[in-house]
């Protein structure tokens, strides 16, 4: 697969990623699989794994400032 920014070559990886859901809360969900072009750093969530961050994001307390999450396939 090719990167629609740059042409280069996407990859299969695992990272942490920050969301932010409001002013105040920011929530780190670990080792999450995303797709990611070697050259310019640009990703993509595939459908089932972003359906699967917005399942975790609907259950954040949003008076906590910072919550890190691991990702679970």
């Amino acid at each position: 697969m090719k990167c629609h920014n740059c042409g280069a070559v996407m990859e299969f990886i695992r990272t942490n990623l920050p969301f932010k859901l409001s002013n105040k809360t920011i929530v780190v969900i670990e080792d999450l699989p995303v797709v990611q072009c070697s050259n310019c750093s640009e990703y993509f969530l595939e459908d089932e794994v972003m359906s699967k961050v917005d399942d975790i994001l609907a259950k954040i307390n949003e008076n906590v400032e910072l919550e890190v999450i691991p990702f679970a396939a």
